[in-house]
């Protein structure tokens, strides 16, 4: 074997290291994006069946029908209101807020982390939705997730311009999970009377015309009588 040969043969292992931690990388990214987008209203290569179904049914009876659709293509509306377990956030003061404090308003629940860079480049549209559309009846509550207390949050907020949402943390660490995310951000919309009507999983333009046609729907819905 000639020296040149040599060479070629002493660093094939290195090649093959190399080979296979690209491969594991793109392996986990594709687990990744596989697994995220499960819960949405479109229906991604390898999506259950039941979930398809469940998006079919819910545009069929809800008032959402058929507004999950541009920007909001990924949304997924449930086929009826969606019972919540009880959950409880704070806000920057501390004040603690439960599931059914928020009854009485249409909520935007969105699941963040400073973290996350999509939730880093949707929080000035969830800021803009606040702006334009909250008030008595429908709010977006945007809930960090990190462990430390809310000062990273509050400075997120404010680096992203996000002047128009109320800070509120997860002091329990149990909010992804109680609601089942699977991804960040994931975003939820809850009626009037505390149930979950639809729900995103990922980043969406909730600045955009398709967004606000989904809000205003949900706002237009009367709370049930008690």
């Amino acid at each position: 074997m000639n020296a040149k040969n040599k060479r070629k043969h002493a660093a094939s292992p290195a090649k093959y290291v190399i080979a296979a931690i690209i491969a594991a990388i793109a392996g986990f990214g594709t687990v990744y994006f596989s697994l995220v987008p499960s819960d949405n209203g479109s229906r991604p290569a390898g999506q259950a069946p039941e979930m398809a179904s469940e998006s079919e049914a819910g545009a069929e009876t809800s008032p959402l029908k058929g507004l999950n659709k541009g920007a909001m293509a990924a949304f997924l509306v449930r086929s009826k209101p969606l019972d919540l377990p009880d959950f409880t956030l704070a806000d920057g003061d501390g004040v603690t807020k439960s599931l059914a404090d928020l009854r009485g308003q249409v909520i935007l629940l969105n699941i963040w982390a400073t973290w996350c860079v999509p939730c880093r480049e949707e929080m000035p549209q969830l800021n803009a939705l606040q702006a334009e559309l909250g008030g008595k009846s429908f709010e977006v509550v945007a809930v960090n997730i990190d462990k430390g207390g809310p000062d990273k949050a509050r400075k997120f907020l404010e680096e992203t311009r996000a002047t128009d949402l109320t800070l509120y943390t997860d002091p329990t660490g149990k909010l992804f999970s109680k609601l089942r995310a699977v991804g960040m951000p994931t975003t939820l919309l809850i009626d009037r009377d505390g149930k979950e009507i639809g729900r995103l999983v990922g980043p969406a333009d909730w600045a955009s015309p398709e967004a606000k046609r989904l809000i205003e729907a949900a706002i237009a819905v009367p709370a049930p009588a008690s």
